[in-house]
């Protein structure tokens, strides 16, 4: 087996052998990226990555980035043209935490939809990443690229960010692990921010372990951070006890209605009796206002990236197009560099949040989470965890959505609400369709109880074979 198909902890025990070396093993990469993504288009800016670059030192387990988390002295573009050329002064949080624990940044970033906006990693001024399971289908968004490139082995690890499901959506597409922590678990400091009140950054991996391991590195407090939580993390390696004897999950009803695709649906339900057979106790919960759940998103994050992205306009950094009068300049540098998703989503947010709308939509949208918050806090007095599908289709294909943005937006029906309501979300591959695409099983649980969603997940891993299979790519 080539080192990189393997796992971020069993490269490291390969390491502690002397069987492999830092060096070995970005070199492993490096072929496989040369190898398989011009196919796939995982990553931006391929030129930049030579394993005998002056400017890469090798020390460590080398792991991917999303171009939304700043790294200094590299390109952190959003994958929006209005960022053309952006290097951070700065290293984001969670890279100054990777870097201290010995990892090695990769010199490239992963692919995305410009500034996190879509489902399918197609809204990319670098053009879309394609699924490796399927090239001609989408790999999920808005971390696509994160998700495609653990997939295909052309990455051992890697960080993505969650907004909306933009992590675990990706993770079910591309048949990976990708978890959401809780809101504050894990610093934003450093992160381009999509919505302030509901982007998190969190680990894609080949299995639960390395999820784990890189929770482990990437949580912690950050007083640069006002939405960081000063609370203990946990070692979450230790939660990974092959036991869930007596763990109490929820079903929700509202989850499994008319619109699921019926082998997402067969795979889902396998999942649960499997995990019956492992001691947990099932039973039907109702989470009442999931149907709001879209629109309210749809309200606040969009009314939120107006405000975030007022800031790029081409005065100090980026994209200009040049103008001797300020407003046009202002005009031509937005309308030339932003794209179309992008526009639309700042049109949407500056009306919500426009005079006269303001009561009528964001302020509602506001009441309405809050009523979606309270239904998840009544189903965990019952309940250590919430079970459901992460999406209701497998990969579609690349393009069948683009003319019509509520049908892409419904593909984050599933992981909307988790956001929303701060909670932390696990996917995990449960299965694959007849046409050979992943499936993926969502777990939810209460703030900061992601060592119940690890104990879960890794049980129902362990008794399992989906995370072990690989696109023949």
């Amino acid at each position: 087996m080539e080192l990189y198909q393997l796992t971020a902890h069993q490269l490291n025990e390969k390491i502690d052998k002397g069987e492999a070396t830092p060096e070995s093993i970005i070199a492993s990469l490096d072929k496989r990226i040369q190898e398989v993504d011009h196919k796939v288009g995982a990553y931006v800016r391929h030129s930049e990555f030579r394993v005998q670059s002056s400017e890469f030192r090798v020390k460590g387990i080398p792991i991917s980035i999303k171009d939304n988390i700043c790294t200094a002295g590299y390109p952190t573009e959003c994958c929006s043209k209005i960022l053309e050329g952006f290097k951070p002064p700065y290293d984001a949080t969670v890279i100054r935490k990777l870097k201290e624990a010995g990892l090695d940044i990769m010199p490239l970033k992963t692919n995305m939809d410009e500034f996190a906006f879509g489902s399918s990693t197609e809204n990319s001024c670098f053009g879309p990443t394609h699924n490796p399971w399927d090239l001609e289908r989408v790999p999920g968004g808005s971390s696509g690229g994160s998700a495609a490139a653990v997939a295909a082995d052309e990455a051992v690890w890697a960080l993505g960010t969650d907004t909306g499901g933009s992590i675990r959506q990706p993770a079910a597409f591309c048949g990976v692990v990708g978890m959401k922590p809780t809101y504050g678990r894990v610093s934003r400091y450093g992160l381009i921010a999509f919505a302030s009140s509901l982007d998190q950054i969190g680990p894609l991996t080949k299995d639960t372990r390395d999820a784990a391991l890189l929770m482990n590195i990437i949580s912690g407090y950050e007083p640069r951070d006002s939405t960081s939580v000063d609370t203990a993390v946990p070692d979450y390696t230790k939660a990974l006890v092959n036991d869930i004897g007596g763990i109490r999950i929820g079903i929700p009803k509202e989850y499994f209605i008319a619109g699921i695709n019926p082998e997402v649906k067969k795979a889902i339900e396998e999942a649960i009796d499997k995990l019956k057979i492992l001691g947990a106790v099932c039973k039907e919960v109702s989470l009442p206002h999931t149907e709001y759940a879209v629109p309210v998103y749809y309200i606040i994050a969009t009314a939120e990236a107006s405000s975030n992205l007022a800031r790029f306009d081409g005065v100090q950094y980026g994209f200009r197009k040049s103008d001797q009068d300020m407003i046009e300049m202002y005009k031509k540098t937005r309308g030339e560099a932003f794209g179309e998703e992008a526009k639309r989503r700042v049109i949407l947010g500056t009306f919500v949040l426009s005079h006269g709308y303001y009561d009528a939509y964001y302020l509602k949208a506001l009441k309405v989470r809050t009523l979606i918050k309270q239904d998840f806090d009544r189903v965990f007095k019952d309940c250590d965890c919430i079970l459901t599908p992460t999406t209701p289709t497998p990969a579609f294909k690349i393009g069948e959505k683009t003319d019509d943005p509520l049908k892409m937006y419904l593909s984050d029906i599933y992981t909307i609400s988790a956001n929303l309501a701060g909670i932390p979300g696990i996917s995990v591959p449960c299965g694959f369709t007849k046409e050979g695409l992943p499936v993926g099983l969502q777990l939810l649980a209460r703030h900061f109880a992601e060592e119940t969603l690890f104990k879960v997940a890794y049980s129902y891993e362990q008794s399992t074979p989906w995370h072990s299979m690989k696109p023949k790519i």
